[in-house]
């Protein structure tokens, strides 16, 4: 695939974009212009979240089916959630140094974001040279229940509980919020369907 016709060019398109947007983001009395970093990082992890979230359920599925088109799927869906969740991190760093004038990194969440990130670094260069569809849908399987676990017993010291934007009552916040996820998703998806065409 090359020009038009790639995902990758409209991932590029997708995320400049939300980048965009972004940019565009309401202030908030407190935070300034800075909270428009804070929107950015809270899109994307949600979207590496889901992206993690949906190739664990195809993975299952696959297994299940002992499908191979799901299975590629599912590798596929891995890869751009570890993608997602791995750049998050230099956007929660950039967060707290804007927001709070410098980094913790012992933060319970940050903490666990960077243990994730190496580990499922390391699992998907492995399940790469192994070349076994159906580990590679049974592992994706596995980090995200370890995810979902490790982040429901994580802490909140600088992130407050989810969500306060939704929780704010401010509809028009909400709104590009909603706006801002539906974008990082789209961007997802497209480099789904690039992993998936290689």
């Amino acid at each position: 695939m090359s020009g038009l016709k790639s995902p990758f060019f409209w991932f590029i398109l997708a995320l400049l974009t939300t980048a965009g947007l972004t940019a565009l983001g309401p202030q908030e009395q407190s935070l300034g212009s800075n909270v428009r970093i804070v929107y950015l990082h809270g899109a994307w992890v949600l979207t590496a979240e889901a992206a993690l979230g949906v190739s664990a359920l195809v993975g299952l599925l696959g297994i299940l089916a002992r499908s191979d088109r799901l299975h590629q799927w599912s590798s596929a869906l891995g890869r751009t959630g570890l993608v997602f969740w791995v750049v998050d991190l230099p956007l929660s760093v950039w967060a707290m140094e804007a927001n709070w004038n410098g980094l913790f990194l012992s933060e319970p969440r940050f903490r666990l974001a960077v243990i994730f990130a190496v580990t499922g670094v390391l699992l998907q260069v492995g399940l790469t040279l192994l070349a076994k569809p159906a580990f590679t849908s049974l592992f994706n399987v596995l980090f995200f229940v370890a995810l979902w676990i490790g982040l429901k017993e994580a802490g909140y010291v600088l992130h407050p509980p989810p969500s306060p934007i939704f929780g704010s009552g401010i509809l028009s916040l909400e709104l590009f919020f909603i706006g801002l996820i539906l974008l990082t998703v789209i961007a997802a998806w497209f480099l789904t369907r690039w992993w998936h065409s290689r």
